[in-house]
């Protein structure tokens, strides 16, 4: 019994999840476990430390310990790869080129994910950042895919790519529009918004996350940059701004761009949401004052060449 017990202990530190199958000596160990508290089901024939058996990590691990072919999507697959700070939820969602009866705390689709789509979390199988994305995405709320670009964990190449390799699922059509609505890459639902703006008022000529190198402050990427009249619009989301550190860099980055001659235009969530009307207007006047050489870049005696503005967005 002693010994059966200390082998439960040890299975639970090194695999976090105990399967009947892979140790049938234990079998009548691990029922006595269970009346006793000391282990608790998870699936049939899966056990976990009570006081861990409802992570969604310790989940994650056994079903894909369960079903060898199970592979973690959703939200799940996104706190574990790219989005850390998602609400998970009580219900682990799966595909499975398998059937499965419903079980507590999971959702099984039947779905062979395609391989090129799956990528190991430790010993986790999960979809790729960029399927994730394109799943949990919809026109209403784009932060899945917004996270993920931002992170850098995810392109419009590979979100397209992943969008092709699954392109018999239900639901696709509006994904497409997803995806075209993100064709600028926005690193948040605010610029998403200013991009939708301009794109229907028809101004044309800017770049998305512009890197721009400034040798004496260092590098940054510019929301939305116009090159050729050195506008850059900023867009602030509170959520992201309100923070104090940022509230500061964001000053320090402002001052830098100033004085390399930039003209810098500041939008935030509540002007693009309920004053759309001015965000254009103030970009259109911006871009006229520029074209008419006011206000123009300093130009000390000996200032160094304007640094690159790498284009890596349309229009």
């Amino acid at each position: 019994m002693v010994k059966h017990d200390d082998l439960i202990e040890h299975l639970l530190a090194t695999e976090q999840v105990i399967l009947r199958r892979e140790h049938a000596g234990l079998d009548d160990a691990l029922t006595r476990a269970c009346a006793r508290g000391r282990l608790r089901r998870v699936l049939p024939g899966v056990f976990a430390d009570p006081g861990r058996a409802e992570d969604p990590v310790i989940k994650m691990a056994a079903v894909t310990r369960w079903d060898p072919d199970a592979v973690i999507r959703g939200r799940g697959a996104a706190a574990v790869t790219y989005w850390p700070d998602i609400a998970t939820g009580s219900t682990v969602q799966v595909a499975s080129p398998f059937r499965h009866r419903a079980q507590q705390g999971f959702e099984f689709t039947r779905w062979r994910v395609p391989p090129e789509l799956v990528q190991l979390s430790g010993p986790i199988p999960v979809t790729t950042p960029s399927l994730t994305a394109i799943e949990l995405a919809t026109l209403d709320d784009s932060d899945p895919i917004d996270v993920a670009l931002r992170s850098k964990q995810a392109n419009l190449e590979s979100l397209t790519t992943a969008l092709r390799l699954t392109s018999h699922r239900r639901g696709n059509a509006h994904r497409w529009q997803v995806m075209l609505d993100s064709r600028a890459e926005p690193w948040s639902r605010a610029e998403r918004l200013a991009h939708r703006l301009y794109r229907q008022d028809g101004i044309t000529g800017w770049a998305t996350n512009a890197k721009l190198v400034l040798p004496s402050a260092g590098t940054y990427y510019l929301d939305i940059a116009f090159q050729r009249e050195r506008v850059a619009g900023e867009v602030d989301g509170w959520e992201h701004h309100s923070k104090p550190d940022v509230f500061e860099t964001d000053r320090l980055r402002q001052n830098a761009l100033v004085l390399d001659g930039w003209l810098v235009l500041r939008f935030t969530w509540t002007m693009l949401t309920t004053d759309p009307d001015y965000v254009l207007r103030a970009t259109r006047e911006a871009l006229v004052l520029r074209r008419r050489g006011w206000p123009g870049p300093a130009d000390p005696v000996g200032r160094r060449s304007r640094p690159e503005v790498r284009r890596t967005g349309p229009d």
